[in-house]
């Protein structure tokens, strides 16, 4: 995906550190203290993109095993396996996703659909080839999403729009929503699809 513009990045600095009342620290001390207001501006560090889609990534590896933990702490009998990795984009590396677990359902007696889970810290529309993404917008979001896939030439992945038209099992930007999407998935009978619906 190509960037608009390059952006920059920088480092926030921490507030700086509550100090005593000036009148208190000069009856104690006879010290006219001569620190900075905190208010003037502090100075900035710049990050490389390197830096940058460094953090991207931790932060979505720990949300990727967080919703993982989540999911399969709900019943015993619903359990994903943990595939969690992530990508960023070169040009905004602020922006990723990350996969969190793949499995099959059966969607009838004859059909398994191979799907895959996945989180990102932004919106945009569903493409039809792998990283799926077109148009997406640059400010910070979430986006939880699971897409049938099936496997193309070579090692390349694209969606399977032989179980619907775009792929799609489920697209949200409401955790609690996903949860309950994938869940419902990988419920085995109809009675755990109900102990679902009522959560």
């Amino acid at each position: 995906m190509q960037a608009a513009g390059k952006l920059r990045y920088y480092q926030s600095s921490p507030p700086p550190p509550a100090s005593p009342a000036p009148h208190s620290e000069f009856l104690r001390t006879g010290r006219i203290s001569r620190q900075e207001p905190p208010w003037l501006p502090r100075g900035k560090r710049h990050m490389s993109a390197g830096e940058v889609a460094e953090r991207t990534g931790e932060k979505l590896v720990k949300a990727g095993e967080t919703t993982h933990q989540r999911i399969n702490s709900f019943h015993p009998d619903i359990q994903f396996p943990k595939v969690i990795f992530y990508r960023v984009f070169e040009d905004i590396p602020h922006l990723g996703y990350c996969h969190v677990t793949t499995t099959s359902t059966s969607v009838d007696t004859q059909k398994q659909v191979r799907w895959s889970f996945y989180i990102a810290n932004f919106s945009s529309e569903i493409g039809e080839t792998y990283p799926f993404f077109k148009q997406v917008k640059r400010e910070y979001s979430r986006m939880y999403f699971a897409v049938a896939l099936e496997k193309a030439h070579g090692d390349i992945l694209r969606i399977d729009r032989s179980f619907r038209k775009d792929g799609l099992l489920f697209r949200t930007n409401d955790p609690n929503e996903a949860m309950r999407n994938v869940l419902m998935l990988g419920a085995p009978d109809n009675a755990l699809r109900a102990l679902i619906k009522k959560r």
